[in-house]
């Protein structure tokens, strides 16, 4: 694994763990020679994972829409700072870089972009390994929401189970490491009269 995507709020959250999980999220990649994917701005939990893998002598590339290049104040002090047209563009350049992708907390440009890149696995687009930063119970909800489509039949286990979730980055990125790609021939049912 090369590169993982990382996706976090553009602000800190109100608890001091968020920042503290970003910091450590930042050092275990570069401990394991991964280079960070992101967003590319500098504010927030993004930003403070950027400057963590920047600190410790990694490799960061970021991808930012212009028009979001003022708001989240790009970052300039990337190893590589991709400016793109369109939030479209953004997501799938940084899909594309990625052989992974994580949220840590975050709102929701977060979770649509961690969903977004889900759903490609469900259809067959990619097979990268998911994975959720549960930092202190942080995303609970949304792991019981997926076990609760699950269980209503919306979500095949084979595409339940893609979603890796840790309380810390290096139980995570452990999990990524044992990752084994499910093929999956077909993703709905036939339709049934």
């Amino acid at each position: 694994m090369n590169y993982i995507c990382v996706f976090c709020g553009s602000s800190f959250g109100i608890r001091p763990a968020y920042r503290h999980a970003a910091q450590a999220m930042g050092t275990a990649l570069v401990e394991r020679g991964i280079g960070l994917v992101y967003g590319g701005g500098q504010v927030g939990l993004m930003g403070l994972v950027a400057d963590t893998v920047m600190a410790t002598g990694g490799e960061v590339i970021g991808v930012i829409p212009k028009f979001l290049a003022e708001k989240e104040i790009a970052h300039s002090g990337l190893t590589q700072l991709h400016l793109v047209d369109s939030m479209h563009e953004r997501k799938a350049l940084m899909a594309d870089l990625a052989d992974g992708f994580i949220a840590l907390p975050g709102g929701y440009g977060t979770l649509e972009e961690f969903c977004e890149v889900l759903t490609w696995t469900q259809l067959g687009l990619h097979q990268k390994p998911h994975g959720l930063l549960n930092v202190e119970g942080y995303y609970d909800h949304l792991i019981r929401l997926f076990d609760h489509a699950l269980s209503e039949e919306f979500v095949r286990p084979q595409h339940r189970s893609i979603v890796l979730t840790a309380a810390t980055p290096e139980q995570l990125l452990d999990q990524f490491a044992a990752y084994r790609p499910q093929n999956v021939a077909k993703w709905v049912e036939d339709i049934k009269p």
